[in-house]
């Protein structure tokens, strides 16, 4: 499913316009990324639980001439699921 169908069945469950579920969806997305951005985590109780875990800086190689080169330390986002979204999807 891409974000296109996402929407449109967003749009379908809910009784919204089409832009109206863009927008929800939208908004969402946003909601969980600023939260991220600001260093909280987003819990959904049933669905699951968005966070942030920093990666630190390492030496890795080039894939294509096997030189190594240094990657910078980062903040990754990360997902853990809920058991509601296990339950469901077993």
């Amino acid at each position: 499913m891409n974000k296109q169908e996402l929407i449109a069945a967003v749009s379908e469950r809910s009784g919204l316009g089409r832009s109206d579920a863009g927008k929800a969806c939208e908004a969402v997305f946003d909601a969980i990324s600023g939260a991220l951005k600001g260093g909280d985590e987003v819990r959904l109780v049933g669905f699951g639980t968005f966070s942030t875990a920093r990666r630190k800086a390492s030496t890795g190689r080039n894939p294509r001439t096997g030189e190594p080169m240094q990657i910078k330390a980062s903040v990754q986002p990360k997902f853990k699921a809920g058991k509601g979204l296990k339950d469901s999807v077993n």
